[in-house]
């Protein structure tokens, strides 16, 4: 929790440069790109995580590795080194890409189905739901078979059960009664 509320200062700190000096698209492409080396490169994710390799060394090799990142991202990605943080860069970029969301207004979240929607009916179930949040909708789609039908939408700490195995539990527990 406590490297949660770092990388969220960092991000948060990140973002407000970014803003002052015109930079939030280009930053924002240079975080993304990085966390595409983090998931598919397994040997830079131990040598982010090396105690042993001392920070000026990570830091000229960010320089090899990461080309053509703005200047302001490699300085940020020095500061943060030079701060024994490095381990938390892949989750200050997260909580990056999730500040710029909300700062553009987009709530995001999951539903979950059992078979993937076409889009007609992603569209409706998010037009109906969408008066509940304020902001523009973006929903990640997942398929989980043992829901039967319906769906479960999930954004922060809320959720719409709209599943047929929700009703048939619901179904169940008011026969038991």
């Amino acid at each position: 929790m406590a490297s949660t509320k770092s990388a969220i200062r960092y991000a948060t700190a990140l973002m407000e440069l970014s803003l002052a000096q015109g930079k939030v698209e280009i930053i924002e492409k240079d975080l993304s790109r990085f966390e595409q080396v983090m998931q598919t490169s397994n040997d830079f994710r131990i040598f982010l995580n090396s105690p042993v390799i001392r920070d000026d060394k990570k830091i000229a090799i960010y320089r090899q590795i990461l080309t053509d990142f703005d200047e302001l991202t490699m300085r940020f990605f020095g500061l943060v080194t030079k701060n024994g943080r490095e381990h938390l860069l892949p989750e200050i970029a997260r909580q990056f890409h999730r500040l710029m969301e909300k700062h553009r207004d987009i709530v995001s979240g999951t539903i979950t189905t059992s078979s993937a929607l076409d889009e007609v009916t992603k569209q409706t179930i998010v037009r109906k739901v969408s008066g509940s949040f304020k902001g523009k909708l973006s929903l990640k789609e997942e398929v989980n078979p043992s829901l039967l039908g319906g769906f479960i939408i999930r954004i922060d700490d809320k959720q719409i059960d709209a599943s047929v195995a929700s009703k048939l539990k619901q179904l169940k527990q008011e026969l038991l009664k």
